[in-house]
Formats: C-alpha cells, sequence, structure tokens
C-alpha cells in the first residue's frame, strides 16, 4: 500500500506510451516518472525532509500531477490549497500545516509574494515557480532546478504514512486538515477502479479542480492503471468539449452545475463527444432535469453518482450507469447514491449511534480502509467524528431495502420549520423540474412564527416569466405542502460555489441572518 507503486508499474507495463498531456507538452511513463524522481531530489536539495509538507498552490497541469507525486517520493507530504480561497484562508493553510515549500504557478504568484513579504507565512521556506514565463524574484524555476536534479531514490513511504493533508472548507469556521494516508489514498483507488470499471486505455481529462479530493482521486486511479492524463487549466464548456473532442477523452468526474453548462451550451452538438464513455458525477444533488437533458444530449455516454467525503478519500457508494435508467426494476436509482463499494461499510445511525430501520432518515456512517487518520492537530474534533469506529459524516440520508443509500441532505442544511424536518435537496429537486430554472437553492430563513421558513433562491432563464407564485404553486404539485418555498427571490449571477462546486449556501443564508447570533432559530 504505497502510491509510488503505481508509477513503477506503469513504466513497466506501460513506458513508452503516452502518461500526461498538457497542452502541447506530452510525457510518456518513462519520462514522467524519471521527472518525479528528479523533482523530488530537486526538493530534498532545498531543504525538503521526511515528513515535511509540500503546498501546491496551481491551476491544474501535468506539473501539479509531478509534485503531488514528487512530494511522496521524497518523503513528505502534499498539500492542495483551494485556489478560490481569500489570501488570509490561504495563509491558514499553510500555516496550519507548517508547510516548508510551496509550488505556484502565475495565477497566484503575486498573492504568495505579497503573503511572503509581509512575513504571514512563515513557515514557508523555498517557493518554486511552475510557469513558463520569467521567474519571479526569490523564486525557484521548476525546470531549471529539475534540468539540473538528478533523480533520487522512492523514499518508499507506505500505509499508514501520510500522503496526504486535504484542508476542508475554509468558507465557514476553521479548516480542518484531513489526514490521508498511503492505505487510505490506494485503497480508494482501487474502488473507484473496480466500481466505475474504469478501462486499461482510458483517457482522463483533469476539469474539475485538482486540489480538491475527488480529482486526485482521478489522477490516481488513472495512474494505478497506467492510463492516459490529459490537462485543463479548469473548467469551463468550451475547454471540455475541445479537449474531449481533440484528445478523444473516455472518462472524466464533474459536477452537477459543470454538466449543467455543458449540456446546455448553445453548440454542444457541434462537437464529436463519441469517444466519452463516462461521466462521473458527485459532490451535489443531481436534478433530475439536468441528468435526463445529459442522457439526451450524449446518449452513448455512460453516467455514475458518486458519493463520498474528503474523509473518506472520498468514495463512499456508487450508483453505476444501470441505476441512470427511467424504466424496468431500477428505474430512478440515479436519485439514490448507489451501493457502498468495494471495502466499505455504510449504516444509517440515530444521534445515539444506533443504526436505524430501512427507510428511516439519519446520519450516514462509514467503516474502510479509506476512512481517514484524523484532522491535522486536533484530536478532540477526530475523535467525536471517529467515535465508535465509524465515521460521522455529517449527511443525513437513510437506506432502502435493497442497501441503496439516498441522502436527502447535509444535517446542517436541515431546515427545521414548526418542528418539522424539512431537506432542502429534496425541495430543490422539486423546483428545478419547473421550466425557466437554471439554477435554485433552498434555505431556512428567520420567521418568528415557524422558526425557520423555506425560502427559494432562484436563477432563471433570462427569456423566462416565471414569478414567485409560479415556484411556489409548482412545488406544492410535488411535494408536501409544509416542505414548500414560503417565499422566493430571484437573482441574475450564478450561484456562489465553493471550490468543490457545491453551493455556498453559507452565504446565500448571511443576508437573512444578519442580527442574529447563529443561523438557526
Amino acid at each position: 500500500m504505497y502510491l509510488t507503486q503505481a508509477l513503477k508499474r506503469a513504466v513497466q507495463i506501460n513506458g513508452n506510451k503516452l502518461a500526461t498531456q498538457d497542452n502541447k507538452r506530452i510525457r510518456t511513463w518513462s519520462d514522467s516518472v524519471n521527472r518525479i524522481g528528479k523533482l523530488a531530489s530537486a526538493m530534498k536539495k532545498l531543504g525538503f525532509k521526511d515528513n515535511d509538507r509540500s503546498a501546491i498552490l496551481s491551476l491544474n497541469s501535468d506539473r501539479y500531477f509531478e509534485s503531488l507525486y514528487a512530494a511522496v517520493w521524497a518523503g513528505g507530504i502534499f498539500v492542495p490549497i483551494n485556489t478560490r480561497l481569500a489570501p488570509p484562508e490561504i495563509e491558514f493553510w499553510l500555516n496550519d500545516s507548517e508547510s516548508s515549500l510551496l509550488f505556484v504557478d502565475k495565477s497566484f504568484a503575486e498573492i504568495v509574494e505579497k503573503s511572503r513579504s509581509e512575513g504571514k507565512i512563515p513557515s514557508v521556506k523555498e517557493i518554486i515557480y511552475m510557469s513558463d514565463d520569467d521567474c519571479p524574484e526569490k523564486m525557484h524555476n521548476y525546470e531549471t532546478i529539475l534540468a539540473k536534479a538528478d533523480s533520487v531514490d522512492d523514499a518508499l513511504r507506505s500505509y499508514d504514512d501520510i500522503a496526504g493533508l486535504f484542508y476542508t472548507g475554509g468558507t465557514t469556521g476553521r479548516s480542518k486538515g484531513v489526514m490521508l494516508s498511503h492505505t487510505n489514498l490506494v485503497s480508494n483507488s482501487l474502488n473507484t477502479i473496480i466500481g466505475l470499471n474504469i478501462p486499461n486505455n482510458a483517457r482522463w481529462v483533469h476539469a474539475a479542480p485538482m486540489f480538491h479530493i475527488a480529482d486526485v482521486t482521478g489522477a490516481i486511479a488513472i495512474t494505478h492503471i497506467a492510463g492516459q492524463h490529459y490537462f485543463i487549466p479548469g473548467f469551463s464548456p468550451d475547454a471540455v468539449l475541445n479537449s474531449i473532442q481533440d484528445y478523444a477523452i473516455t472518462d472524466t468526474l464533474l459536477v452537477p452545475t459543470m454538466i449543467n453548462m455543458l449540456v446546455n451550451h448553445p453548440d454542444v452538438t457541434k462537437y464529436d463527444l463519441s469517444s466519452l464513455r463516462q461521466i462521473t458525477y458527485g459532490a451535489s444533488p443531481m436534478p433530475e432535469s439536468v441528468i435526463m437533458k445529459a442522457m439526451e444530449v450524449i446518449p452513448k455516454c455512460d453516467f455514475a453518482h458518486a458519493y463520498g467525503m474528503t474523509e473518506t478519500a472520498p468514495l463512499l457508494t456508487i450508483a453505476p450507469p444501470d441505476c441512470h435508467v427511467f424504466e424496468g426494476p431500477k428505474a430512478n436509482l440515479f436519485k439514490s447514491t448507489g451501493l457502498a463499494v468495494t471495502g466499505v461499510e455504510i449504516k444509517i445511525i440515530d444521534d445515539n449511534d444506533n443504526e436505524l430501520p430501512r427507510g428511516e432518515v439519519g446520519e450516514v456512517a462509514a467503516k474502510g480502509p479509506n476512512v481517514m487518520l484524523g484532522y491535522w492537530r486536533q484530536k478532540e474534533l477526530s475523535d467525536k467524528a471517529l467515535r465508535n469506529g465509524w465515521m460521522h459524516t455529517g449527511d443525513g440520508g437513510y437506506m432502502n431495502d435493497e442497501g441503496y443509500v439516498y441522502i436527502v441532505d447535509r444535517v446542517k442544511d436541515m431546515i427545521i420549520s414548526g418542528g418539522e424536518n424539512i431537506y432542502s435537496a429534496e425541495v430543490e429537486n422539486a423546483i428545478y423540474q419547473l421550466d425557466g430554472v437554471i439554477e435554485c437553492a433552498v434555505i431556512g430563513i428567520p420567521n418568528a412564527e415557524w422558526g425557520e421558513a423555506v425560502h427559494a433562491i432562484v436563477r432563471k432563464d433570462p427569456s423566462s416569466s416565471i414569478a414567485d407564485n409560479d415556484v411556489i404553486l409548482h412545488s406544492k404539485k410535488l411535494i408536501a405542502g409544509f416542505k414548500c418555498p414560503k417565499s422566493v427571490s430571484f437573482r441574475e449571477d450564478p450561484m456562489p460555489l465553493s471550490g468543490a462546486g457545491k453551493v455556498l449556501k453559507t452565504t446565500l443564508r448571511k443576508p437573512f441572518w444578519e442580527g442574529h447570533k447563529k443561523q438557526v432559530s
């Protein structure tokens, strides 16, 4: 159980075949692994020691991929930094992890330079510049230090050694560093390959941000099968469509908001998407109208729904393509998150950690070799999350008689109105079925009589004339009256998203809860 084993196997079986392509930069597996060994050597020359942390603040690239593996090859730990953070949040992640080395590209070099000049990132001793333009002063050019280095032997970190520190959030409260071991990441990768039935000739485009555990899963899984990695700096519908067409991409991972933008692109039918084998999606609920449109627009492409969390490296369940049907015994099972993947146990528990009967809503708990070691230097939080040997996910859900898991909401996003529990995801799914709705988010807002009232925030098609009453009446046709929005507001801008593509409901709630000590009544 060590990450770098997959690199050595890739050279052994596919050494002269393409490993990475980033625009015009193409590397074979032999080239790529040789560069990783040399980069690890260069890092050690800069003072990087066993168990040191190496942070990465960059858009997607082949060099991002190399720097992830070089950190563990050199005996250390990689720390991907969310590119959507504000400078104080970036500084917190760097300082909390005590990262001694930082990889940065052109997009974020100025932020890092300012933080360092003001003495706000004291742990960072050396910075490696990843872009091709002129290297800033007091930074080391990526290709220059690599060219001067000789490859170093693999440090052979393995099993319960920490491989990566993945910070959660950064948008509310203090971010937590999730310690993922080699066993966590390798076992998750093998589960991913099996669960998604990824073939050895897969061609994966990294469109989701590489700082997120979901895309790192793709990086590790494709490396394990010695497949092919293709990189675009970040998601845009045009960039993804072009990459699929130009590189004959077979597999990728996107969040539902990305798929929504992709299939509603005005020129989507003009692209050759025939190579696509499967799109995996997760991170947030998939509206039924979006998946139906996606299956119509890309009819030969399969879809799989993956569910998990950073703390579980991340995969817990998969609803495979055979769940994405509208007739027969598996009709509409895509609305579930599927069955537990190989090696993972799932149960639904009450507030006292007792397992609930099938069909009852409680908290999803998980156990398996993919479950984190704990939170970095936060023993109390670790013990709470991992109590009784189970990872407490914070997700509310239920399991049906066949073992399919349904997520109804984050426990913290549940709305309690007049003593009734209302799951915002259920309300959102109803609203999405109204013609003209592009995006929606349902939140609880303060109400003197009921404690909280259901409020819908909607972004509609500019040509649509739907009004607040249309949304409310439409909802009443599909769900119980007490669950329906009591008020609706419209916005022109897209919903605020986290780096993982999740709607930032805390941001949406904020204007409604000003003056209240907490965002719940």
